[in-house]
């Protein structure tokens, strides 16, 4: 049985074996060729947290492979009203598949796959998210023709986003530099691993950092739960931006790339934003057909 809790988990080779496997997904699906990979197979979506992408991604890409999806709000599950996370698990291992979890505690991920009996997909955790940076990685190979001997550039706070960008971007034989606030740096653990692993910087020095980056990414600088704290952060985060000066010393062909939504102006100028967009949302595309790979991996049989 494979989870997909964290990408620490996974191999360099098995996070090549997926973005093989979404490639040829993708082309599957622009082509009108079907691929009922699982047929007569039910996946369980629970969200903690709203979302957009994941949500339609997970849902649609069920429907590709010829299974179907069920929508499970915390909302409307007794784990909503204190249900152990281990009772849920064991319950919901009798009727479903598999289970997405979109949530706040990396724990909660953890304890569906220790006690329940079918896999567990992690779709965001305040700790990491996983399948995003998969989609990352397929659509910088899609645009750079290899992930390897790049550097790629993490510009803001070092959140979910950037503890799975290091360790993917790392595992991939990928340089990376993450500029954020002191204060605000990712995992500290993860970092320790980045740089004994690979090559890794972080600093508060956004054009240090830049320098000669082959991708530029960044995140809102307040995510969800954070609400509180926006006005705050837009203060501790002033300058934390990718504009005209950041991509002046960044390699004449990098790209940009943002998990989105996107907060124009603030992580990101709208000048930047809308010359790099195709690259943002086929990455955002990307989501789609990397999951199918994922959930391939986890339920079917390759």
């Amino acid at each position: 049985m494979k989870h997909l809790l964290k990408l620490m988990d996974w191999s360099a080779k098995e996070i090549n074996e997926v973005l093989n496997l979404a490639d040829q997904l993708k082309f599957e699906k622009k082509n009108g060729i079907t691929h009922h990979l699982l047929k007569g197979k039910t996946l369980g979506l629970i969200f903690s947290k709203s979302s957009t992408r994941t949500r339609v991604s997970f849902e649609v890409g069920m429907y590709d492979l010829g299974g179907q999806a069920l929508f499970l709000s915390s909302r409307d599950l007794q784990i909503g009203r204190g249900e152990p996370v281990q009772d849920t698990a064991r319950v919901l291992s009798r009727y479903l598949d598999g289970i997405m979890i979109r949530t706040f505690a990396q724990k909660e991920v953890e304890d569906l796959a220790t006690y329940g009996s079918i896999p567990i997909i992690n779709g965001l955790t305040d700790y990491c998210h996983p399948c995003q940076v998969l989609a990352d990685l397929m659509t910088i190979r899609e645009y750079k023709g290899a992930i390897a001997g790049n550097k790629l550039c993490y510009i803001g706070d070092g959140n979910n986003m950037t503890n799975s960008l290091i360790v993917g971007g790392i595992k991939m034989g990928m340089e990376v530099s993450v500029a954020c606030p002191k204060g605000y740096e990712p995992d500290a653990e993860l970092m320790a691993w980045a740089k004994e692993n690979g090559k890794f910087t972080c600093t508060d020095d956004v054009l240090e950092a830049a320098k000669g980056a082959d991708v530029l990414y960044t995140d809102v600088w307040a995510s969800m739960g954070q609400e509180s704290e926006a006005e705050e952060r837009k203060k501790i985060f002033k300058g934390y931006q990718i504009n005209s000066d950041v991509m002046k010393v960044a390699n004449d062909k990098a790209m940009v790339l943002h998990c989105l939504p996107a907060h124009r102006e603030e992580e990101i100028t709208s000048e930047v934003f809308e010359a790099h967009a195709n690259e943002i949302f086929d990455e955002a595309e990307n989501r789609l057909h990397a999951q199918k790979a994922v959930l391939v991996k986890c339920l079917g049989t390759k």
